[in-house]
């Protein structure tokens, strides 16, 4: 099929050839030889009677042209991806879609082990592939790299629809023969000490960051890591403050060594939500796995986790 004398089967040779910027690696992406990756570039040239790719050392970079086209082409891929994945009607037990998360390790540790479980009594072939949060993690999604994203309301896109997903809190972790083991942390110890926080590592802030910025309140951060799942063990045996949600807290309570403790200050409640690209918002399988999350959720909350929005206060 052609449009305006261009041949719409290129279109996906140079969205690919732009993301990857390779041709050999475009090739293996698209499962087609070398030589017809490298006549379909040409021919992309030729139409647009500009290189797009250039060689640059080692490396090729993108022509201005090039960089000018990525984001239409890519918001053309995924308008097709979202009409050819959905489906009129949807029977998770027949189906063997799969579908992509970005997530924390926090939502991996916490909701992720019953979700799988349920999505393997309703939907044994359904494949569920876990992507790690990045700074800004909404352009996954609008780049078609994944299908849903879990995150903060605070870190998620306006341009794309959300749902509250659930509300939790933030405590403290500390070792249990420390100094706040008796389990109350004034304001002053809470700022003289020294905390371990989680720094995601692609820059940007975690929500307790963005909230304690927000107060105006200035921590000694001592230590930082990449994963939260990591801060009940690096507490331990210090007089270190980790600061983690209180679902998580929970989880890793059996860790021998460490001690829950309540935070010092109001802060406000972490919001959990649930964000996917619009284009998708009619794909009833999509639906249907998030409605498998709230249910899941909703029996977290029923078993004392984290309050999913129905039951939050």
């Amino acid at each position: 099929m052609r449009f305006k004398n261009l041949d719409l089967n290129l279109l996906a040779a140079l969205d690919t050839l732009i993301r990857v910027r390779n041709v050999s690696r475009a090739a293996d992406e698209m499962f087609i030889t070398q030589s017809a990756m490298s006549n379909a570039l040409g021919r992309l040239r030729d139409y647009f009677d500009d290189p797009l790719l250039i060689q640059v050392g080692r490396s090729m970079e993108l022509s201005p042209l090039a960089a000018s086209l990525e984001q239409a082409v890519r918001d053309i891929i995924v308008r097709i991806e979202a009409a050819v994945v959905s489906t009129p009607s949807f029977s998770p037990e027949a189906s063997s879609r799969s579908f992509s998360f970005i997530v924390s390790d926090y939502t991996v540790l916490t909701i992720m082990p019953p979700f799988l479980q349920r999505l393997e009594k309703l939907a044994p072939a359904i494949q569920i592939e876990l992507k790690p949060q990045q700074n800004h993690p909404h352009l996954l999604l609008e780049r078609g790299e994944a299908d849903l994203l879990i995150a903060p309301e605070v870190f998620c896109s306006t341009n794309h629809p959300m749902e509250p997903l659930l509300e939790d809190r933030l405590c403290c972790v500390v070792d249990a023969d420390g100094p706040f083991s008796a389990g109350v942390i004034s304001q002053a110890d809470f700022l003289s000490a020294g905390h371990i926080v989680m720094q995601p590592p692609n820059g940007g802030e975690s929500f307790a960051q963005r909230a304690f910025h927000h107060l105006g309140i200035k921590i000694k951060i001592e230590v930082t890591t990449y994963f939260f799942t990591s801060l009940p063990l690096l507490v331990r045996g210090s007089r270190r403050i980790g600061l983690v949600q209180k679902s998580l807290a929970q989880v890793l309570s059996k860790i021998d060594g460490i001690k829950i403790v309540e935070l010092p200050f109001a802060l406000p409640a972490l919001r959990q939500s649930l964000q996917w690209h619009s284009y998708r918002t009619r794909d009833p399988a999509l639906s249907w796995i998030r409605e498998q999350i709230h249910e899941t959720v909703r029996e977290l909350a029923d078993g004392g986790a984290a309050q999913s929005p129905d039951s939050a206060t």
